[in-house]
């Protein structure tokens, strides 16, 4: 996923770039309304607002879904790609602190 990242944003990127997994044992997933052993993956990205304001975010965007999409696919199977859901969660500027200070950019 990191690199995924720094393939949209740069070489720079890889110094922020935090890869929070989250494991749910098989058995204890529901889709549509039954109990399967293996659910789609679903990744939750947080960005800045400020991705989605620039002048190219909307290729931006688009590249950056398509590579994290394809970087899941890679290490968990491509006959997961079809049901891969990223989420692009924007965070405001002052919202997001490292060591305990607020970052404003």
């Amino acid at each position: 996923m990191t690199d995924a990242v720094v393939d949209v944003y740069g070489a720079w990127a890889r110094d922020v770039a935090v890869i929070h997994l989250d494991g749910v044992p098989a058995g204890r997933w529901g889709l549509r309304g039954k109990p399967v052993d293996e659910a789609p993956p679903t990744i939750m990205f947080g960005i800045r607002e400020a991705a989605f304001t620039r002048p190219d975010s909307g290729d931006l965007v688009a590249k950056l879904v398509r590579t994290v999409t394809d970087a899941a696919a890679d290490v968990l199977g491509a006959h997961l790609r079809d049901t891969i859901t990223v989420e692009l969660v924007a965070t405001p500027a002052g919202r997001t602190a490292i060591g305990g200070v607020i970052v404003d950019s």
